[in-house]
């Protein structure tokens, strides 16, 4: 199942208690769908790919520019004009050959955004606008899969762990999709709230843990804070529509 460079480089991971190599066969046989390859998809992606999730799958229709640089690690100044998704691509087997990676240019779109899930086991949401977000938050109502939520701005982060109908949807937490504009950002934002994002999706692949379900956790990076917010279902979402079930 694995190689002897695999042992080598997951045997730090695999010393945790109740871990070993069963538990390092379930990360290399899941697939999770990363949205987004910027300021959030990159410490996603390169924290799931050196921990040994099997298969990757990340979608970007952008590519990187200058403005980018601060905090989209994936990518560097040589790799300016080349779509997100395949730089990361790149840097993310260069981090670890024995994964899969499968990049994907497409804009999410309502025609598209099952298709580019496809078989993945959870999605995380690294994107930068609500419009898409609605359509990841369709996709884990529809497939039955949860979705990872994070979102970033200056120093201040959010984060949560989404599973209709056990917990309220995205939709259900943000009625209504804020305007878009251009937000400020310092790259060690998204490097804290992406890797907090990747250890929700480690600790669901590997039922290792308890992730963060019907709460939204805040993150005030001024003042080295954390707080956690009740998330409560709406019984009018248009998305799913209040489902329950006891928690």
């Amino acid at each position: 199942m694995f190689s002897e460079e695999e042992l080598q480089r997951y045997n730090r991971q695999m010393m945790m208690e109740g871990w070993g190599e069963e538990t390092q066969k379930k990360l290399k046989q899941s697939t999770v769908f990363i949205a987004g390859a910027g300021g959030l998809g990159s410490p996603v992606s390169m924290y799931l790919a050196v921990v040994g999730v099997g298969n990757i799958r990340i979608c970007d229709f952008d590519s990187p520019d200058w403005s980018n640089l601060n905090r989209q690690i994936l990518h560097n100044h040589n790799r300016i004009g080349t779509n997100k998704a395949i730089s990361a691509a790149q840097t993310l087997s260069e981090l670890n050959p024995d994964i899969k990676v499968t990049a994907f240019t497409d804009k999410i779109v309502a025609d598209n955004v099952d298709e580019l899930v496809g078989d993945s086991d959870i999605i995380v949401d690294c994107m930068d606008n609500f419009p898409t977000r609605f359509l990841l938050n369709g996709a884990t109502i529809s497939k039955g899969i949860p979705l990872v939520y994070g979102s970033i701005w200056g120093m201040e982060g959010r984060l949560s762990f989404i599973s209709p109908p056990e917990t309220p949807c995205l939709q259900c937490m943000f009625p209504e999709a804020p305007p878009q504009e251009v937000f400020p950002v310092v790259g060690a934002t998204p490097g804290v709230i992406g890797t907090l994002q990747a250890l929700e999706v480690i600790k669901y692949l590997t039922g290792t843990g308890k992730n963060i379900k019907g709460r939204l956790v805040v993150w005030d990076g001024i003042n080295t804070e954390f707080r956690n917010l009740k998330a409560y279902k709406d019984p009018e979402c248009p998305a799913c529509n209040g489902a329950s079930e006891s928690q």
